[in-house]
């Protein structure tokens, strides 16, 4: 599918001053808040664009979403991940907005998440529910607060990088962040994967403090929190499996290296004292554990090799897509600003 630029543009305004932003809002059955979603953001952003990826929805939100103002595309692939990966691949613009279509985020604070992406100042903004207590006042079901810390103190720990909110569906990302983005997760594992690729990126990553409501009477949820949780730690390991092999490995090495040491260092020194081996189960054992450690070591050298020349194709990638981007640097404006 060709990518979608400047769709919908009798929509809005020929001057307005969001004219290069596009809110992409990945929906399933949200016929009760997505058209307010709609509304709300084309009037926060005057001249933007609201694209509504309609997921194999049963009920009326395609429907509502286009009465609304949105430009509406169905993604048969189900999961958010997929719908945002067909986004992304199909929606040109300066600044994608993402946000969810259940009327959670409060149109308010689109302005504060999209203008640091326009100036130039930042590549990814992350609405932070958290910090200020919006989120724990709003959301009263069960372990998503404890989730959410869990996934955050992983992060911080593999990753080096502090976020006050990890699981937030509102996010500013720029043109180039998008366009070498490279979105593996099928459902909503997909924030954290955001996440993360922006800071092992050494993308300029800002948090933004916003409010946060919970779903109206009647809104279901689609989050199941134990199966989408269990989602979203395998990713967290995987992607630092992908990212970091080298340490991820040697952690491994150094575990079988500890066990092989703990079943041979006995039997050594009961060999050492009476000439004997005894146990000749267990010397196996320790010495294939340690053969173990070795090739786990193997693997981390030979895989971070290969990370890092995967990582030098991407920033080639990534200096193209500035160039099509008009060059843009730190603190230079967006040509739609």
């Amino acid at each position: 599918m060709d990518r979608i630029a400047d769709e919908g543009s009798s929509m809005a305004a020929s001057d307005g001053m969001y004219r290069g932003v596009a809110v992409i809002v990945p929906c399933y059955n949200e016929d009760m808040t997505v058209a307010k979603v709609v509304r709300d953001h084309l009037a926060a952003l005057p001249g933007c664009t609201v694209y509504v990826y309609d997921n194999n929805s049963t009920d009326s939100t395609a429907e509502f979403a286009r009465e609304a103002g949105a430009v509406v595309v169905r993604e048969a692939r189900q999961g958010k991940g997929n719908v945002v990966r067909q986004m992304l691949r199909d929606i040109d613009a300066d600044c994608y907005l993402m946000v969810d279509g259940d009327d959670t985020y409060p149109a308010e604070a689109a302005r504060s998440l999209v203008d640091p992406v326009l100036a130039g100042e930042a590549d990814h903004v992350v609405g932070d529910r958290l910090s200020n207590g919006a989120y724990a006042a709003e959301n009263k079901r069960a372990f998503h607060g404890l989730g959410n810390d869990l996934v955050r103190g992983l992060i911080k720990r593999l990753y080096g990088f502090s976020y006050n909110d990890v699981m937030t569906g509102y996010r500013a990302m720029s043109r180039e962040f998008a366009e070498t983005l490279p979105v593996l997760s099928g459902g909503f594992e997909v924030e954290t994967e955001l996440s993360i690729f922006a800071v092992d990126r050494r993308w300029r990553v800002a948090q933004v403090p916003i409010a946060y409501r919970d779903r109206p009477a009647g809104s279901a949820s689609k989050l199941d929190t134990l199966r989408d949780g269990a989602r979203v730690l395998r990713t967290i390991f995987s992607l630092f499996k992908d990212y970091k092999p080298l340490p991820f490995f040697s952690a491994l090495a150094g575990l079988a290296a500890a066990a092989g040491l703990a079943l041979g260092v006995p039997v050594c020194m009961e060999w050492a004292a009476s000439g004997v081996v005894e146990r000749f189960p267990t010397a196996i054992l320790a010495g294939f554990v340690c053969m173990l450690a070795c090739l786990f070591l193997c693997c981390g050298l030979i895989l971070d090799t290969q990370a890092k020349a995967a990582r030098r194709e991407w920033e080639l990638a990534c200096l193209a897509s500035f160039r099509r981007g008009g060059g843009r640097r730190a603190g230079a404006p967006s040509p739609s600003h």
